[in-house]
């Protein structure tokens, strides 16, 4: 089960027999493996992983990170407020946090002025927040092992003696 987590990871658009090949097991028994990894939660989604700043025409969207300190609910803890928030369509990850902050949120808006609005108008006025921090991503460079940036390489030519 971990070979084919693991080359999923790596690359979703394997074929069944590829895996297969590589695992030295039957096609059956890789789609067999992938059925109970999505019947189990353990595969959510297969999803491509796009480069939004290559994308030529399109609208690049603004992506802020937001620091929220909260008040946790009886009986509920945090479970409660972090419902409330990722429910949200401009929230792409919530996180529980150790540290100055309790939740960790990254949403995505059309411009600053829409996430200004969406923190000063949705976030901070849900009951439970004590307070917020936001900072916008500039640029990306790495994000869960894709690098976006191209790798320089040195175009130089070896000198021999």
């Amino acid at each position: 089960m971990e070979e084919i987590l693991a080359l999923l990871q790596e690359n979703a658009r394997l074929s069944v027999a590829d895996m297969a090949a590589m695992t030295k097991k039957t096609e059956a028994e890789v789609s067999e493996i992938m059925k109970q990894l999505e019947k189990d939660g353990i595969i959510l989604k297969y999803a491509a992983i796009v480069n939004p700043e290559k994308l030529s025409g399109h609208v690049v969207r603004e992506r802020a990170e937001i620091e929220i300190q909260v008040v946790p609910q009886r009986e509920h803890g945090f479970d409660a407020i972090a419902e409330r928030i990722y429910r949200f369509p401009q929230v792409k990850s919530v996180y529980l946090m150790s540290g100055d902050y309790d939740l960790k949120v990254v949403v995505e808006g059309e411009s600053v002025r829409d996430i200004g609005f969406f923190v000063a108008r949705k976030l901070s006025t849900l009951e439970g927040v004590r307070g917020t921090r936001t900072t916008f991503v500039l640029q990306t460079y790495k994000e869960n092992d894709i690098l976006y940036v191209a790798e320089k390489k040195d175009n130089r030519e070896g000198v021999t003696a």
